[in-house]
């Protein structure tokens, strides 16, 4: 049965209609006894069965060489796909219909034709993608399509070979203003945006696996009621942390445009921001911490390229990771959030330093009344009454803008 669907499927639409005509020309030659139709049916009836074979025994030695640059596009970009297509065989090849295999998220698959090869010989062509979405792709393998003389019947012969392309969340450049110590309170008396943990010889922080059991804090151990070790002289720097929101359940949208993946954008420039300013730069999730200091702005963007929502419903573990940066800048990018969960939030992560809640909005969740707007300020007043200050970002409110409220010359943030 699958053999059958497998020839059916080769033959073309002038393929099948001549298997039809011939079967029904040959059962009217029996039934009217005109038997000189016969010859007719068969021959109707043969053409595309010859032509299927003949295409099925013409599979072509080629061999292909993708060229992606750059193998990192941010969203949004284009990157430029270079082909290299040689013929293998010592027999020279006809015309042929090529296409390149394209995941979702990539674009349609480009087509072109190529002309006749030669033996050993190659051709050489090229097409821009543009990544409209994150994540890792394998773009390829390249399809020639082989098919014979009369266009009955048609198959694709794929030349085995992918090419990684890797596509980094788009980056908004934020204002510089920010890393000259500004405050982000209004007035005056604003708390600090820049807290240089360096001033403070003792400033501790949580105990991570891998610290010198010799550097722990008794007296900070004691107060906080877990392992707290002091800091070396290399992390006496301005410190900041960045934890992304990324439980499903607080971005009910997905895809292109959702509130998950402008959260995950957000995160990622303000991470950027932060990093390329010099500072000594943590990244956290509501389950995990991503590499950044160790590893880089890079390493940092490789991850959040593929991170995906989980189904952590609590935002209580992000909250205590966030503990130790009692002195430093904290950026929280969030996705819909309850009062008892800014609640968590607001109280799991409380220090001296200046904390900044970007909070995501999704548009299908704020339509659903007047209930959730008065949500949305109940969430703001607990967050702001813990000393946060929290951005609201929809969909058409441009990040560096909603940023820049943070300076001293900024206005309200909502």
């Amino acid at each position: 049965m699958c053999r059958g669907s497998e020839v059916l499927g080769a033959l073309t639409t002038r393929g099948r209609s001549f298997l039809a005509v011939g079967g029904a020309v040959i059962g009217c030659a029996f039934l009217l006894g005109e038997h000189h139709l016969l010859s007719v049916g068969v021959l109707a009836l043969v053409l595309p069965l010859a032509a299927l074979a003949l295409v099925r025994r013409s599979r072509l030695r080629l061999s292909c060489a993708r060229e992606i640059r750059p193998v990192r596009a941010p969203a949004g970009s284009e990157a430029r796909v270079r082909l290299r297509l040689s013929n293998d065989d010592w027999i020279p090849t006809g015309l042929l219909m090529v296409s390149d295999t394209l995941p979702p998220g990539l674009g349609e698959p480009p087509r072109f034709l190529v002309g006749r090869l030669a033996r050993h010989g190659t051709a050489e062509f090229g097409y821009r993608l543009r990544a409209y979405a994150r994540g890792r792709y394998q773009v390829g393998p390249l399809t020639v399509r082989i098919a014979d003389p009369f266009g009955l019947a048609e198959l694709d012969q794929p030349v085995p070979r992918t090419t990684s392309l890797l596509v980094t969340p788009a980056l908004t450049p934020l204002p510089d203003g920010l890393l000259h110590g500004q405050g982000v309170g209004e007035g005056r008396t604003g708390a600090r945006m820049i807290a240089h943990v360096g001033e403070d010889d003792v400033a501790p922080r949580e105990y991570r696996d891998g610290d010198d059991i010799r550097r722990v804090h008794w007296r900070s151990t004691a107060r906080h009621g877990e392992l707290m070790v002091r800091r070396e002289e290399h992390e006496r720097t301005d410190r900041a942390a960045v934890l992304l929101d990324t439980r499903a359940h607080a971005h009910t949208t997905r895809g292109p445009g959702s509130s998950f993946e402008r959260a995950v954008s957000a995160a990622a420039s303000v991470a950027a921001h932060l990093m390329r300013g010099g500072f000594g730069l943590r990244f956290l999730t509501a389950q995990q911490e991503l590499p950044t200091a160790a590893h880089g702005e890079e390493a940092l963007l490789s991850a959040l390229a593929i991170i995906q929502p989980t189904l952590t419903v609590s935002l209580a573990h992000g909250a205590r990771m966030l503990r130790g940066e009692e002195t430093g800048l904290v950026v929280a990018v969030l996705g819909a959030l309850t009062v008892a969960e800014a609640t968590v939030l607001a109280g799991g992560a409380q220090g001296r330093g200046a904390r900044v809640a970007v909070l995501v909005t999704d548009p299908l969740r704020r339509s659903t009344g007047p209930g959730q707007l008065a949500d949305d300020d109940a969430v703001d007043r607990v967050l702001r009454g813990a000393g946060w200050r929290p951005l609201w970002l929809g969909p058409r409110d441009p990040l560096d803008q909603a940023w820049r409220t943070l300076l001293p010359a900024g206005g309200r943030t909502r």
